[in-house]
């Protein structure tokens, strides 16, 4: 009898630790769909909520598209419609200001520091809010 209630306290023991919903991890997997090129789906906006998909994103033709790309070591470079109507692009650094909200700084300083509040972000759009 005290061997199979052992072996019951250990069988609860294991799968308390393999089945534990660990939030971290799920942080993790939202920061790595966060590294990478998005551009704005501007036709998809909703009010002040700005929408971006993927680079790899079969868009709409449009005279532009704005966006940014987000590295996991910091690095962030903002995307901007240069002059010849190309993209130019503008490093800078990005770092959690809290749970859902990125600090944006830009490294010529031409325009301020800003934030951007996550709204919404699943692997293939990314919504956002600027402040």
């Amino acid at each position: 009898m005290r061997l199979s209630a052992l072996l019951f306290a250990l069988c609860v023991l294991l799968l308390s630790s393999t089945c534990r919903n660990d939030s971290g991890s799920a942080t993790e997997l939202k920061m790595k769909m966060l590294y990478r090129t998005w551009l704005h789906a501007h036709e998809e906006d909703q009010g002040d909520i700005r929408v971006y998909r993927p680079n790899t994103y079969n868009f709409p033709p449009s005279r532009g598209r704005t966006g940014f790309a987000f590295e996991q070591n910091g690095l962030f470079t903002q995307y901007d419609i240069a002059p010849t109507d190309g993209i130019e692009g503008r490093k800078g650094t990005w770092a959690p200001a809290n749970d859902n909200t990125l600090r944006i700084s830009l490294e010529d300083k031409k325009d301020p520091d800003y934030q951007l509040e996550i709204v919404s972000l699943e692997n293939d759009v990314l919504k956002v809010k600027r402040k």
